[in-house]
């Protein structure tokens, strides 16, 4: 049964600001044995509610538990213990020894301080992962955080209001629930940084409320992301994995694949493959099975149903549903590039399948729209590889599969343009909230000295070097992240991983749920 979810008096969230930046000035979170002590709480506050909070997510969406545990309670036990065993070095100076010769003298000290408070305004579809993932960076980097987790998830919400004050320190980090005007209240206050996740309009509203204050944003968003099936390449691996990709939370996250572009020369072929895959995942049908969840509110589940009632193409598997809340994974074929679903971001168990000429023609496709959080590109060619990493922007370009991009931690994770600013590491999020503080410290040279004239000569060529930088907009490493944005990483998945990796597949056996349940979670946690 789902939890009432306690709203927080308008009243009290100004009081809850004031506290969070009273508590950052007086330096309370900065020393490192503090930001440890509250790093372990937090890991133990999900260690030991582990069955509330995978039952209070089923609750909400319905989600799996394999899918709760390995997707959104998982990977922030993994950053906890991350932080933990990193935090010395994270959070180490670092000296610029690169210099050139007649600056050598100089010390120069990147200093790694706190910024401060930050606010996260957080998304229903991973509740866990997208609050708490950004919570342990902000106590890793000395900030204090008030976190605004989504109504939409009452009962989670409700949970993370109880345990919060149980486990962290109260004066530091704060939950506050609500809905927009909640929302807006807060984004009424001035924060040192602002993390949101979620939709490209309320994005927008976000960035304008930061803009107020010049506040320094994260913005993740989404976008229609597209794959894209190379007719040489092994198409019915490409639909397991595509559709493997739409079924995660029900299509329902930011990274799921929204339409495939199609070669028409090999469209059967791909159909075939996908009716394949499909009965494999769900033999007994997609709402029989134990291993979906349901779309998260009935005016998100009446707007698909009119997608799907709208579009001119035509509806080849799924297209049922039940009540209010239930729908199955719908494949729709020979759908137009100016049809009703390729408008925005579905967000939902819809996959479009759009017939193009060629890879060359899809790439042309992508490059024309709005720039999407990930491209899921299916070849195993080289070059057609090349030319979607020239041609095309994304967020994230990943190379024979889908949705994995977020399992890999080390790599950056961020959209462009439409799609979000401000790329982080999946985990531990920590590089986003300190700034880096540059220490410069002038020193006269004792027994070196820089003739008069090499420095001339030096500048003289250091002026040539910036002019024809600034001419063909290339050159120095600090211009480097501005240019050369194109596609922030690029992941690939061999195929041979499959057999490795095959327990994502549904249906989820006892064995997979047995053996992959509590992934993550029962982690120990690093002690003094």
């Amino acid at each position: 049964m789902a939890s009432e979810l306690k709203y927080t008096p308008m009243s009290e969230i100004p009081k809850i600001h004031d506290k969070a930046v009273a508590t950052f000035a007086s330096g309370k979170t900065r020393p490192l044995a503090y930001r440890r002590q509250q790093l372990r709480q937090l890991g133990k506050m999900i260690q030991e509610n582990e069955a509330r909070l995978v039952a209070a997510l089923h609750t909400d969406v319905g989600k799996p538990q394999l899918e709760t545990t390995v997707a959104d309670l998982g990977p922030v036990v993994y950053a906890v213990v991350d932080a933990l065993k990193h935090l010395d070095e994270w959070t180490a100076p670092d000296k610029v020894t690169e210099v050139p010769e007649w600056r050598a003298s100089w010390d120069t000290t990147v200093y790694k301080a706190p910024k401060g408070a930050a606010l996260f305004v957080t998304p229903w579809n991973y509740p866990y992962v997208i609050t708490l993932g950004p919570l342990a960076g902000a106590i890793a980097a000395g900030c204090t955080a008030v976190c605004k987790p989504s109504e939409h998830c009452p009962t989670v919400s409700q949970a993370l209001a109880e345990l919060f004050p149980k486990y962290l320190d109260p004066e530091a980090y704060f939950l506050v629930n609500g809905a927009i005007p909640e929302t807006t209240a807060l984004l009424e206050l001035r924060w040192d940084h602002i993390f949101y996740t979620g939709s490209n309009r309320v994005g927008r509203i976000i960035a304008a409320a930061a803009a107020r204050h010049v506040t320094p944003v994260t913005l993740e968003l989404g976008g229609k992301c597209p794959a894209v099936i190379d007719p040489d390449t092994n198409i019915e691996l490409s639909a397991k994995r595509i559709l493997y990709g739409k079924q995660s939370n029900l299509g329902q996250i930011c990274v799921s694949p929204d339409y495939v572009l199609v070669p028409k020369s090999k469209q059967d072929e791909v159909l075939a493959a996908f009716e394949k895959v499909y009965n494999q995942f769900w033999p007994n049908g997609c709402l029989a099975s134990p291993d979906i969840g349901h779309v998260i509110s009935p005016a998100h589940h009446a707007r698909l149903s009119r997608l799907i009632k709208s579009t001119r193409g035509e509806v080849f598997l799924g297209g049922k549903t039940v009540g209010e809340r239930k729908m199955e994974i719908t494949v729709i074929k020979n759908v137009p590039l100016d049809d009703i679903l390729m408008e925005d971001e579905i967000y939902g168990p819809i996959l479009a399948l759009v017939p193009v000429d060629d890879v060359h023609h899809a790439a042309r496709i992508i490059a024309e729209r709005p720039t999407p959080l990930a491209v899921y590109l299916f070849t195993e060619s080289d070059d057609v590889k090349e030319k979607f990493l020239e041609r095309t922007a994304s967020g994230t370009l990943v190379l024979n599969d889908t949705y994995q991009q977020l399992a890999v931690h080390e790599m950056p994770f961020g959209g462009q343009g439409e799609s979000g600013c401000t790329s982080l590491p999946s985990l531990p999020f920590l590089p986003v909230f300190p700034p880096p503080s540059l220490l410069l410290v002038l020193t006269h040279p004792r027994r070196r000295r820089v003739p008069r004239q090499d420095l001339v000569r030096h500048l003289h060529a250091q002026a040539q070097l910036h002019q024809r930088a600034l001419r063909v907009r290339l050159s120095f490493p600090s211009y480097i992240s501005f240019l050369l944005s194109s596609h922030a990483p690029f992941f690939p998945t061999p195929h041979s991983a499959d057999p490795y990796m095959a327990f994502r597949y549904p249906p989820y056996s006892e064995e997979a749920v047995k053996a992959l349940g509590t992934f993550g979670l029962h982690i120990p946690i690093p002690e003094e």
